[in-house]
């Protein structure tokens, strides 16, 4: 039998705690053995909280401790990188948050020092391996509805708090990087093509200089993706997939619950009035669960990633050139 992936997770970030961890802990192939934090107590309360063995009072020592295999990083985006560069040369697989990087010269730094450690890495964007998004692309690309010529999406939700670190201009904050990076790797991933060109409106803050609205357009070689992100709008998502003889629909596409079932839907186009849609339903699953065992069996049978960093720069690739960064 493989011996189980022992996960330590760099911080105590939210989405770490309130999200990740407790799906981690339902894993078939890895466990929570460590969490670490700058402060001692932090990482302790955590560990106790969570039901995890180990807590460091800094991430050197999670990283030094040669029991651990895998490191979760959810920290800040601005240290994505050299904690994930630094976990890499203690030997440690890395799973890291999106956005990866803050940009596309700060990812082909991850990518050498993958190359040059040889380790699992890959940018965590869950939404790849959940269920629903695997027949989505299945359907799409099986012709069912034709050819893809369009995507649309939204994805908003409001947090004007300027001590808020999606707040913070100086440590990768802003809609694009923080959610308008979903609408970008999907439509890349469903059209299989990268753009060959970037039209994007940016509505900045006019005191955090966070990017608060971005509307882009997307053309690829076979059709265009059009979606509007917000960090101070009514919390809203969807994704629209629509093709030459039909429509997929993704209610609730990127923040699926992992308490009830999710849902897609597939329009023939036979009735604008809704008499053609076919509901698939999913049975109930946490993607942040399904995220870790893919990643674990990467590093168990030596397979590709999920999401590979080649595709994470490819991803702020585009950021760059909607954010005017490039």
């Amino acid at each position: 039998m493989t011996a189980r992936i022992r996960w330590g997770v760099l911080g105590v970030a939210g989405i770490a705690t309130r999200k990740v961890i407790p799906a981690m802990k339902q894993c078939a192939l890895g466990e929570v053995a460590g969490i670490a934090s700058r402060e001692g107590t932090k990482a302790e309360q955590a560990a106790q909280a969570l039901g995890i063995p180990k807590a460091y009072g800094s991430y050197e020592d999670l990283l030094a401790d040669p029991t651990i295999d895998a490191i979760y990083n959810p920290l800040p985006n601005h240290l994505h990188v050299p904690w994930s560069i630094r976990a890499a040369e203690a030997g440690k697989h890395v799973l890291c948050e999106k956005p990866i990087a803050l940009s596309s010269a700060e990812c082909r730094d991850l990518i050498a020092a993958r190359d040059r450690t040889g380790v699992k890495m890959a940018e965590a964007f869950m939404v790849r391996t959940h269920p629903q998004w695997l027949r989505t692309f299945e359907i799409v690309r099986s012709g069912r509805i034709g050819e893809l010529r369009s995507i649309s999406g939204f994805f908003s939700y409001h947090n004007a708090d300027p001590r808020n670190i999606r707040n913070v201009a100086a440590y990768g904050g802003g809609g694009v990087m923080d959610i308008g990076c979903y609408p970008i790797t999907i439509s890349r991933w469903i059209f299989g093509e990268e753009p060959v060109r970037v039209l994007a409106a940016v509505d900045r803050d006019p005191v955090m200089k966070t990017d608060r609205l971005a509307s882009a357009v997307l053309e690829f070689p076979s059709g265009q993706s059009i979606f509007t992100c917000s960090t101070q709008l009514v919390p809203y998502q969807r994704m629209q997939f629509y093709g030459t003889k039909g429509r997929v629909e993704v209610p609730i596409p990127f923040n699926a619950p992992p308490d009830r079932p999710c849902r897609i839907l597939i329009d023939d186009g036979s009735d604008p009035f809704g008499g053609g849609i076919l509901t698939e339903e999913f049975p109930v699953c946490d993607q942040y669960t399904i995220q870790a065992d893919a990643f674990a069996r990467a590093i168990q049978e030596e397979l590709p990633v999920p999401v590979p960093l080649e595709d994470a720069l490819k991803n702020m690739e585009v950021i760059e050139r909607i954010l005017g960064t490039a």
